[in-house]
């Protein structure tokens, strides 16, 4: 076999997911049946990959990685210092969290499932939950059909160019990301030094739902949290994976959308009252963050 190497191209099938080399038997990459994500930002990218005459997988990745085992084989996995060899049959699962080092080989063809999380979106969704510092815990194989039925629906989808929509592609990503918070991380015992609280999320939150039609400083939010706005901004992102700002933006705009779903106002009433400059400013966030035009949201 030739010597596997870190594989730049990796990086275009998924931006940002960091290091990654994916090599089958003969040193070249694997067939790529399915890549990337639907419009939108739902933080959730998936490959679907075969390995032909043996699997050659390393990382040291920027997302988390959930890697599902489609074929029945005998791998060695590697995380950090551990290692183990292991039967993996069909359907079982492997979680690497961000930042940490991990590697499996086989001398076997196989097929795979390799699914990204942008770890912010994970911080945002357990924020949502008023859950923060949420630690991804690091699974060697296990079992989870739920999530295992989301990421075939996700490679599907992708597969006959979303003719679901990319809504429903992005609301499948947050039931991914919602089945890992659910079932495979825990928050601390305790708050961690240098991070917000619970309770200080929340007067946060209620303040912005309060004043949500209002322009909003984020020095305001600041002097809630009893820290410089500087200080504040990063101890911020530290905590919930995305700025002040973009906070504020992401709960004006989940507001928004459960109005334009209620179907009782006009989008432009809408976008007033839930802090929007007018309706083209509401639409172009809506575009950008669930990939479709905001009359498709009231569909």
């Amino acid at each position: 076999m030739q010597t596997a190497v870190f594989v730049a191209s990796a990086e275009t099938l998924i931006p940002g997911i960091g290091e990654i080399s994916l090599v089958q038997e003969d040193g070249a990459l694997p067939t790529i049946w399915v890549e990337g994500s639907a419009p939108g930002e739902s933080g959730v990218s998936i490959l679907s990959m075969q390995f032909e005459g043996g699997v050659h997988f390393r990382a040291s990745p920027r997302q988390h990685l959930i890697w599902f085992q489609l074929s029945d084989v005998h791998i060695e996995c590697r995380k950090a210092a551990r290692k183990a060899r292991q039967h993996a049959p069909p359907g079982s699962l492997a979680i690497c969290p961000a930042g940490t080092d991990c590697a499996a080989d086989a001398k076997e063809s196989a097929d795979a499932i390799l699914v990204s999380v942008d770890p912010s979106h994970l911080s945002l969704a357990a924020a949502d939950d008023s859950t923060l510092d949420v630690c991804l815990h690091e699974r060697w194989l296990v079992f989870d059909q739920a999530l295992l039925d989301l990421a075939r629906t996700m490679v599907l989808e992708s597969a006959r160019g979303f003719p679901e929509g990319a809504l429903f592609w992005n609301e499948i990503a947050s039931d991914f990301i919602a089945g890992l918070l659910a079932r495979h991380s825990s928050a601390p015992d305790r708050e961690v030094r240098g991070r917000l609280g619970k309770a200080v999320l929340k007067r946060i939150s209620d303040y912005v739902l309060d004043h949500i039609d209002e322009t909003i400083d984020v020095g305001v939010l600041a002097d809630i949290a009893g820290r410089s706005p500087f200080h504040f901004s990063r101890v911020f992102v530290r905590s919930v994976g995305i700025t002040p700002h973009r906070y504020v933006v992401h709960i004006r705009l989940k507001r928004a959308v459960e109005l334009v779903r209620e179907g009782r106002s006009s989008l432009a009433e809408i976008a007033a009252c839930t802090g929007f400059a007018d309706q083209s400013h509401l639409s172009r966030w809506v575009r950008r963050i669930h990939g479709v035009p905001l009359t498709e949201l009231a569909t």
